[in-house]
């Protein structure tokens, strides 16, 4: 039997988190930090399940057992392969918390729980649990309903076995919610000391449990966690006499109650109380139910209190000035002149919303056109638009309404946009709209002029200052004209264009991308210059894996920095050998799209918003940009090379996906060389985020 020449994606995913969870066990990084990759670690599974695990699950309930829908194995085979590594990535999360929680209590910081309160915090918890914790809980005896509750999507429920005083009395059970929405999840106690104490929420509601069944005069009470992660794939209403904001708005509500997909339980938990559970909620039949431990929804440790001191977490880095613009009055004026590229988080997103709030401001501008995908909860950047629209501006903004689990933030900013008097357009039927661009129009010297902004991330200040991202601002008309031409489109569909140094997804991306592969097997045959440096979060189509596979053939060195998934091989003996690849996964999340072709020695470089994968080639509105300015060009490649000499944390991805840390005879980390090189550059001027 031949080896595959593709990873399936879901595998290359958990291979991904897997580099997460990396992070939280490596004694190098700050123990604070440790705790938030464990955070990161669990949300990522979250929603891996809720996205990815649900549409497989969907496809062997539709009955769909081919290899062709999903390569690597059939949908069920997949599922199966997807249980075994979650349940031996749990294991080891299980020992990372450990071994956190032991470092921390070395450092005088301790977790505890109900049973470990010290002489004097008994007092303090209870006055909270009093004040605070009992008003908001709903207790449940189940014992007497004739159906059990409905599960709420990844809520964390107490399934509490009460013994009562009583002789002869049966156990009682019943369910609480931790009311995680409205309460934090952990509570700091009073120190001693030096010592820091932080007690769960969780065990706050498990040391009041007595107080809450005292009608049973409760002898014994034991509270053990689950939590059930439910489909958040939404089905849009095909009613024709609904807006699409409307049918997003009834969408969610259903998404509310998808179907199960996994089942977590503290491992604790009674078999009997466990099987009860399973048969009431409707449950035997789900495959991933997995044993875990005594909390769940460890993504709340992103945000554990900050008890720790500065040792035990990243030395700050605050955001740098651009040089071109540290000083200036008008960011107008720079990017007239010169193309600016600005580096997240290295370099402020302050930039940005100057930009915004200059235009929204200036008698010269007439109009400002945005796309938006995820803002930040209060943006900066849709309240410069409104300002805009205040000053007699024309705005002009397409907000994807379809921004997976921002769809609700995306409808409030929608309708108070609207209500304020910009103009909303709906976007294209059928396709996301990722692209992030803005187009500002200013009337000087008689003419219209446009500048623009094009982005690889959101332009969301909050996710800015953890995000590594680029965005350009330019003036340059042969690539403002074709931005022009981009959201001629978006407002009315039907007209489509012809682009010369754009390419625009899903119109015509894909046809270049090959073109530019093409010219590298043409270039290498023919004795020129031929490399293809890619930087990427995902590279997942077939296509362009194969093409770049033909590439590597005909002796075109292929080197690849890809974030996530990477569902090509590296290093395949003739298939892939003039491929390498590797994955940063470090302080800061690798976002950025970056291209170069050599293209016989005049060498291409684009920036983009869309990853090689189908979803973005074939059914998103996408776009990556032709960097035309030398200066900016060569920025960019200083930038990737410093990524692609990273030896501290980039781990080599390959047929095994082990995971491998990348070393060599010096240490180097490309992130924080990047801060430094731009540090450098900037006169150490920074500013605030």
């Amino acid at each position: 039997m031949s080896r595959p020449d593709v990873i399936n994606r879901e595998i290359s995913w958990l291979s991904f988190n897997d580099r997460v969870l990396q992070e939280a066990s490596d004694p190098s990084v700050p123990l604070a930090e440790r705790l938030k990759f464990i955070g990161i670690f669990s949300s990522n599974l979250e929603e891996f399940f809720r996205v990815r695990v649900a549409t497989l699950q969907r496809m062997v309930d539709a009955g769909i057992d081919s290899n062709k829908m999903v390569y690597g194995g059939s949908p069920k085979k997949v599922l199966k392969q997807i249980h075994e590594l979650v349940v031996e990535q749990r294991g080891r999360f299980d020992r990372v918390f450990a071994e956190v929680r032991a470092a921390l209590e070395k450092e005088n910081v301790f977790l505890i729980d109900e049973r470990q309160l010290l002489p004097g915090h008994g007092e303090f918890v209870q006055r909270y649990f009093d004040d605070s914790v009992r008003p908001t809980l709903v207790p449940v005896i189940l014992d007497s309903l004739p159906e059990f509750p409905e599960l709420k999507n990844g809520v964390i429920y107490l399934a509490v076995r009460l013994e009562s005083k009583q002789n002869g009395a049966k156990p009682r059970h019943a369910l609480i919610e931790v009311s995680t929405d409205t309460l934090p999840r952990f509570l700091v106690l009073p120190g001693t000391g030096d010592r820091r104490y932080v007690i769960m929420l969780d065990d706050v509601i498990r040391f009041g449990l007595k107080d809450v069944f005292s009608i049973f005069e409760v002898e014994r009470a034991d509270a053990y966690t689950i939590k059930l992660t439910r489909d958040a794939e939404i089905e849009i209403d095909d009613d024709v006499t609904m807006s699409l904001m409307d049918k997003i708005s009834k969408s969610l509500k259903k998404r509310k109650e998808g179907p199960p997909v996994r089942f977590v339980y503290d491992r604790e938990l009674p078999k009997d109380l466990l099987d009860f559970i399973m048969k009431k909620a409707n449950l035997r039949k789900l495959d991933n139910v997995i044993a875990g431990g005594r909390y769940h929804n460890a993504r709340d440790f992103v945000s554990f209190p900050k008890v720790a001191g500065a040792s035990m977490q990243y030395e700050p880095q605050p955001p740098l000035h651009h040089p071109a613009l540290a000083k200036t009055r008008s960011v107008f004026s720079v990017v007239r002149k010169q193309d600016v590229l600005l580096h997240f988080p290295y370099q402020s997103f302050h930039h940005v919303t100057d930009l915004l709030r200059e235009a929204a401001i200036d008698p010269k501008v007439r109009s400002i056109s945005m796309t938006l995908y995820r803002v930040a909860h209060e943006s900066h950047v849709v309240n410069a638009l409104i300002n805009a629209v205040r000053n007699g501006k024309k705005v002009t903004v397409l907000f994807e309404l379809q921004a997976r689990f921002d769809e609700e933030a995306n409808i409030r900013w929608t309708r108070k946009l609207e209500d304020e008097g910009a103009r909303l357009i709906g976007g294209v039927p059928g396709l996301k709209v990722h692209a992030k661009v803005a187009l500002i129009t200013r009337k000087e010297e008689g003419k219209l002029v446009d500048y623009a902004l094009v982005g690889t991330g959101n332009f969301n200040e909050e996710t800015a200052r953890v995000y590594a991202d680029h965005v350009l601002m330019t003036a340059d008309q042969r690539i403002t004209g074709e931005l022009r031409k981009l959201f001629d489109f978006l407002e009315t569909n039907y007209r489509t264009h012809q682009y010369r140094g754009l390419m625009v997804s899903p119109f015509d991306m894909r046809r270049a991308l090959h073109k530019l592969v093409r010219r590298e097997i043409k270039n290498v045959r023919a004795g020129k210059p031929a490399y293809i440096d890619v930087k990427l979060n995902s590279l997942v189509d077939l296509e362009l894996i194969h093409l770049l596979y033909e590439a590597s053939r005909a002796g075109v060195k292929v080197r690849l920095i890809v974030r996530g998934i990477c569902s090509l091989v590296p290093g395949l003996p003739g298939v892939s050998e003039n491929i390498e690849a590797v994955s940063i996964v470090d302080r800061y999340l690798e976002h950025s799209r970056i291209f170069f072709f050599a293209n016989g020695g005049n060498e291409r470089c684009y920036l983009s918003s869309g990853d090689w994968m189908t979803r973005n080639l074939d059914f998103r509105v996408e776009i990556a940009v032709p960097i035309y300015d030398d200066a900016v060009r060569a920025e960019l490649r200083y930038y990737f090379n410093l990524q692609l000499r990273d030896t501290a944390k980039a781990r080599i991805i390959n047929e095994t996906q082990d995971n491998q840390y990348r070393r060599g005879a010096r240490n180097h980390r490309a992130q924080v060389d990047i801060y430094r090189w731009l540090s450098r550059a900037s006169g150490h001027r920074g500013m605030d985020a």
